[in-house]
C-alpha cells in the first residue's frame, strides 16, 4: 500500500472548502494527473455518487470508477475505486479551529492480486504525484501547506 496525506490551511470558511473539495469533478482543476472527470450517478455528491476519473497512466489513460462511501455534510467524505489492477482510498476532511480551515486530502494506494509485490515501488512513484497534486490543491485553495495537528 502507498500512502500520501497532505495538509492545506485555507482562508476559505469551511463550508466552502468542503463543497469544493468534495465534489470530485474538481479533481482535475488540482490534480494534474487527473485528466478528467464524469459524475456518472447521482447529481450532488452524496454517499453512492459516483464519478469516472480518468487518470495519466501507463501505456495510456485509466478511467477509475469513484464512488463516494462515506459523507458527513461539511467535515468527511471518502470515496473509492477499485479495479482489477488497484484500489484507490480517498478521504477528505475538513476541520476548523481558532486559526482558520484545514484541508486534509489522506489518499491510499493498494496494487491487487501479484501486482502488490511492486507496492514498495509504487510508494516511491505515489509521493511524486502526490506532490504535485499537493502543489495543485494548495494552489486552488489559496493555502499553504500545514503540519497537523496544528500547533495551538
Amino acid at each position: 500500500m502507498a500512502r500520501y496525506v497532505v495538509h492545506v490551511r485555507t482562508p476559505l470558511d469551511q463550508a466552502a472548502a468542503f463543497d469544493y473539495m468534495a465534489d470530485l469533478r474538481n479533481f482535475e482543476g488540482w490534480d494534474p494527473g487527473v485528466l478528467g472527470v464524469e459524475q456518472v450517478e447521482g447529481t450532488t455528491p452524496v454517499i453512492g455518487a459516483e464519478y469516472d476519473v480518468t487518470v495519466q497512466a501507463l501505456p495510456k489513460p485509466m478511467v477509475l470508477r469513484y464512488r463516494i462511501i462515506t459523507f458527513d455534510p461539511s467535515h468527511l467524505v471518502v470515496a473509492l475505486a477499485e479495479s482489477t489492477l488497484l484500489t484507490s482510498l480517498d478521504r477528505i476532511t475538513v476541520d476548523t479551529d481558532d486559526e482558520g480551515t484545514t484541508v486534509t486530502y489522506d489518499a491510499e494506494l493498494t496494487l491487487s492480486g501479484p501486482l502488490g509485490l511492486a507496492d514498495p515501488l509504487l510508494g516511491i512513484a505515489f509521493k511524486r504525484i502526490g506532490d504535485r497534486a499537493a502543489a495543485g490543491l494548495i494552489e486552488a485553495l489559496d493555502g499553504e501547506r500545514v503540519e497537523w495537528p496544528a500547533s495551538k
